[in-house]
């Protein structure tokens, strides 16, 4: 034992160290204190790096570090999101036999005959918006929130613990075949620690409850499987990842060139059956209008972090008088014919015929929809993140750090946001991006070089 500190004396600092920030990030940190949330999260992303430079090829120490860094949340309500909220909600809907595609909680919550677990605690916290609209969360989310509910047995934090533990699994998971795929695609397996003890994946995912990761494991699930040339079982997998989030849905084209045009139509129709039997069990007549409302409210009424947006607005409201609330509507419906029209210019113009390069290809879409959505949480980017690594591309590394200047909007009660700052993260991110795309071999910045196992 001590000469197994003496070995590993300072990354068990770190972990340590790490703990009790994490500590207190979940249990005393208001998000409202942007300088104290700053802080952590900087201090918890210097840690990580350290334990990479230490302790990358130590896969059970990494691997205990990242559980234990999750399990520090395990009793914490989220105090970044109130999503959890809503997701409770659903759970308790589903387990008593109503359909939240069919009925908003503004209408259920009069309703004497409805016996929803805290009911009025789970209305007044989720939030307006949540409130008012249908549920936009697809089936398999819908699963976990009623499995939640349902082992939860009718308490909050009841329920909180099982999702957390559900997504710590979810974690474990991307970890376990990151690394089958990573190995697949003879490239360092220590990579998918970067994931695995990212701060900004363990807070928001473990910490607000965030089902990016539930997406991403079905997703490198799926990869994994494409790369054993097992693409018949690798569908279904697919379509678990797309009724988790609907993400997915827009790296189809790219799968055209690496399959070919008949294995690519076999694969797209796998894909196409797994989705409509996991929707069947919630379909009425009504669904479709009611979901299809509540997308378009969610892609084309909010705004936050966004980058190429914001100066579409200032130049927009300064110069021609737009009104704010009506840009953002046309912006979203010219936005998603502008991401589907550069999806379908990678799909086809890149030649995406091994499976590095159809990941790297999944990476560029992403990344443009991000780089023009008026909206970009900040749990959006673990997505990013997760997949980038089995790329050259490290930009969203970059990303899930700087994205923390993002948080300073919830340090005000109207979620203003700080432009200044905006502009700094995006420096950052669009500057490693073009440093990347320019040539320049990655594989020289020192944190982030592959290696093949010793």
């Amino acid at each position: 034992m001590l000469s197994y500190w003496r070995l590993h004396k300072y990354p068990i600092l770190f972990v340590v160290g790490s703990m009790l920030f994490y500590a207190s990030f979940g249990y005393d940190l208001a998000r409202t204190d942007f300088i104290k949330l700053l802080m952590l999260f900087g201090g918890l992303f210097f840690f990580m790096v350290k334990l990479m430079q230490f302790e990358k090829w130590n896969f059970k120490f990494l691997l205990v570090a990242g559980i234990l860094f999750r399990l520090v949340f395990l009793f914490a309500e989220p105090n970044l999101s109130q999503d959890f909220y809503r997701f409770i909600w659903d759970g308790e809907l589903i387990k008593n036999g109503l359909n939240p595609y069919l009925h908003t909680p503004n209408n259920l919550i009069g309703q004497s005959n409805v016996a929803i677990a805290n009911a009025q605690e789970l209305h007044t916290n989720m939030g307006e918006l949540h409130a008012k609209n249908f549920s936009n969360y697809p089936p398999i989310n819908q699963i976990f929130f009623a499995l939640a509910a349902i082992l939860g047995g009718g308490s909050i934090l009841g329920s909180i613990i099982v999702m957390r533990l559900m997504l710590i699994l979810a974690d474990i998971g991307v970890l376990y075949f990151g690394r089958k795929l990573l190995q697949n695609l003879n490239q360092s397996t220590h990579m998918a620690f970067w994931y695995f003890l990212n701060p900004l994946v363990i807070i928001e995912l473990t910490g607000n409850l965030h089902f990016e990761g539930v997406m991403l494991f079905f997703l490198v699930w799926a990869l994994f499987l494409i790369s054993k040339k097992k693409w018949p079982i690798a569908a279904p997998i697919y379509s678990l990842s797309i009724m988790v989030k609907l993400v997915p849905l827009i790296f189809l084209p790219i799968f055209l060139k690496y399959f070919r045009f008949k294995k690519s139509m076999l694969f797209y129709a796998f894909v196409a059956v797994g989705c409509i039997v996991l929707l069947l069990p919630f379909y009425s007549p009504s669904f479709v209008d009611n979901y299809a409302e509540t997308l378009k409210l969610w892609f084309s009424n909010f705004e936050f972090n966004a980058s190429i947006y914001n100066i579409v607005k200032k130049i927009a409201v300064t110069h021609y008088e737009s009104k704010p609330w009506e840009l953002i509507e046309s912006y979203g419906k010219i936005i998603a014919k502008v991401i589907l029209a550069l999806v379908l210019l990678i799909a086809f113009l890149r030649k995406n015929q091994t499976l590095e390069s159809v990941i790297t290809a999944m990476v560029l879409a992403l990344s443009s929809y991000y780089f023009l959505s008026s909206t970009v949480h900040p749990w959006y980017i673990v997505f990013l993140l997760g997949v980038s690594l089995f790329t050259k591309y490290r930009f969203p590394l970059v990303w899930s750090l700087a994205i923390v200047l993002s948080y300073q909007a919830y340090s005000n009660p109207d979620y203003k946001e700080n432009l200044w700052l905006l502009a700094v993260e995006y420096i950052l991110v669009y500057g490693f991006f073009v440093y990347e795309m320019i040539g320049r071999d990655s594989k020289k910045l020192y944190f982030f070089k592959k290696q093949t196992n010793p």
